[in-house]
């Protein structure tokens, strides 16, 4: 499969911004771990983080015109109001996980819902960084049942 991660704002500070809430591992740290799984599984990946609503929503058309089998999206801050980003997910033909390093349901009340879920396949939190490789797996899911 050719899978596509997003993250967005604030996500480049993994390992410096509250270590206490997202863990102590740097955004870099997870893309390594997410491209070995990936490998091992015979997929490829490609990574884009920005604090830029307009790039997320960019990266995501661009996943539907590259034909990506899968979207993995961390849409950070943006998870709570951004329609663009979420008519971005429903506009593409690409099955899109939701992913959070942190339980968003457990946490403040304005973190608990997400305005982009419901134009996903489906949503992880809580897991910290295994919530990526959980999506992987859940997209493999999807794709095999699309067969």
């Amino acid at each position: 499969m050719k899978l596509v991660i997003i993250n967005g704002p604030n996500l480049n500070f993994l390992g410096i911004r509250e270590p206490d809430i997202y863990g102590t591992q740097t955004l870099k740290d997870i893309e390594q771990k997410i491209q070995s799984y990936a490998e091992e599984r015979g997929h490829t990946c490609s990574f884009l983080q920005s604090n830029s609503e307009g790039m997320l929503i960019d990266r995501i058309q661009k996943a539907h015109l590259d034909e990506a089998d899968g979207i993995i999206l961390n849409p950070a801050a943006y998870t709570h109001y951004s329609y663009a980003i979420h008519d971005a997910v429903k506009a593409v033909s690409v099955p899109t996980v939701e992913v959070h390093l942190s339980a968003i349901h457990a946490r403040e009340s304005f973190r608990k819902e997400s305005v982009v879920a419901p134009a996903c396949v489906g949503q992880i939190s809580g897991f910290g960084a295994t919530g990526y490789t959980l999506a992987i797996h859940a997209l493999e899911e999807i794709r095999t049942k699309g067969e």
